[in-house]
């Protein structure tokens, strides 16, 4: 308890300490750290848009330690391990834990199930992310190690880390 608790005050000191403000940080949920050192873990997603066109805002939690590990993005993907979406994080994000980044609107059927899911440069996909629909919300979710790894060499990918 004493460990958590501890792990909760070093991130809102973080986030006090502020960094990087060029993305919206609105639509924040609860923040949930990685338990793992080295990997990353989505910590929350929030929905905003209408109709079938949606923009993401992914929350994520990562032990960057500048460009040598970072997490370098976040991705939409379809339950059958088709990428919908992929948010390329153009730089570390070392004092600023966890941080939220939103995409770019997409077209997605409010009821379709897709995965939400972090990648980090050093150790590849988190099994830690978030389930569900724009309809029914977002939820935790432990995803496979193996589930749709090949997507780690689709396009787009990053060109470069700034810092």
């Amino acid at each position: 308890m004493l460990g958590r608790m501890k792990m909760v005050v070093f991130i809102v000191a973080m986030l006090y300490m502020g960094a990087c403000n060029q993305d919206d940080r609105s639509g924040a949920s609860e923040v949930i750290a990685p338990e793992n050192e080295v990997e990353a873990a989505v910590v929350s997603v929030v929905v905003s848009g209408e109709g079938d066109t949606y923009t993401f805002n992914v929350g994520v939690s990562s032990p960057d330690t500048g460009c040598d590990q970072y997490a370098n993005w976040w991705e939409i993907v379809s339950e059958d391990g088709t990428l919908m979406y992929r948010r390329i994080l153009a730089h570390s994000h070392v004092n600023e834990q966890p941080f939220v980044r939103s995409g770019s609107t997409m077209n997605i059927n409010a009821n379709q199930e897709v995965i939400v899911r972090v990648h980090m440069n050093t150790t590849g996909y988190s099994v830690k992310g978030y389930k569900g629909s724009v309809a029914n919300g977002f939820a935790e979710f432990l995803i496979s190690e193996d589930f749709a790894s090949e997507l780690a060499n689709q396009s787009p990918q990053p060109d470069g880390c700034a810092f």
